[in-house]
């Protein structure tokens, strides 16, 4: 009996275990979207995140990635970057994915599109991402431009590949704007042609045959002057932009800023 019971004493010890194995794999395998290395998040901001990547990551089918770190080591943000990505692909065997990467100690950030967003999230459109985040970027606020940089890609991807989503003939403003002047032109024309014809011009009281023309004379009523204005650089030092290749051969879109 003795024996026995000591056998049945192991069992409650090792359902624990598995429990607690099985549950640190399963943490690994869905909560691998934030890669927090320099520590520019607290614990309440990575699981908000991860819980923002994981619902517009559903819908747009690509993984919003977050991926931070002190120091490079001597490569370059964009080679560290994709060092990065290549071993995760590799691991997870998934492709398309969205990865935003912060140097703290370089004070670099580089934006990505792999896979599908590639082509959805193309380097213009990273350029555009980048002017709306650069400001939290120098303002401390990380939690802010990744919970940026998910929600404006996942909006640009919307569009048409090759469309500028902030093209002004996109906005809705200019939509009613032109509405209103074009209704203005139609109600001025028909008010316009209420009130008759009108008939008679300056010409209809000179008597031609008996006028002429007694002296000429030049006058300078004004000048103008063309101003060129010079195009200023973008907040933040632009590198590495129009995308490129990893070392494991997945090629991105991409751009950079320094901030």
């Amino acid at each position: 009996m003795r024996k026995f019971s000591s056998k049945l004493s192991w069992v409650p010890v090792l359902a624990v275990l598995l429990f607690f194995i099985g549950g640190f794999s399963v943490s690994a395998q869905t909560g691998d979207l934030i890669y927090d290395e320099a520590g520019l998040l607290s614990g309440a901001e990575a699981q908000e995140l991860e819980a923002l990547a994981e619902q517009y990551g559903a819908e747009q089918n690509v993984d919003f990635l977050f991926l931070s770190t002190d120091s490079t080591e001597g490569q370059s943000i964009e080679g560290y970057m994709g060092d990065f990505f290549d071993e995760r692909a590799e691991s997870t065997g998934r492709e398309d994915a969205v990865l935003l990467t912060i140097d703290i100690g370089g004070r670099e950030v580089y934006l990505a599109g792999f896979g599908t967003a590639e082509r959805t999230l193309d380097s213009e459109r990273i350029d555009l991402v980048l002017d709306r985040i650069i400001p939290e970027m120098r303002s401390g606020d990380y939690a802010g431009a990744f919970e940026e940089t998910v929600i404006t890609s996942s909006e640009y991807m919307e569009y048409r590949p090759g469309v500028n989503p902030e093209s002004i003939f996109l906005k809705t403003w200019f939509h009613l704007v032109v509405a209103l002047l074009l209704a203005g032109i139609i109600v001025g024309t028909m008010l316009y042609n209420a009130g008759g014809r009108v008939t008679t011009t300056p010409g209809t009281y000179v008597d031609r045959d008996h006028t002429r023309v007694r002296s000429h004379s030049d006058r300078f009523r004004n000048k103008t002057v063309t101003r060129r204005k010079i195009p200023k650089n973008k907040d933040g030092g632009g590198f590495g932009g129009g995308g490129g290749m990893t070392g494991g051969g997945r090629s991105f879109s991409g751009g950079g800023r320094s901030f």
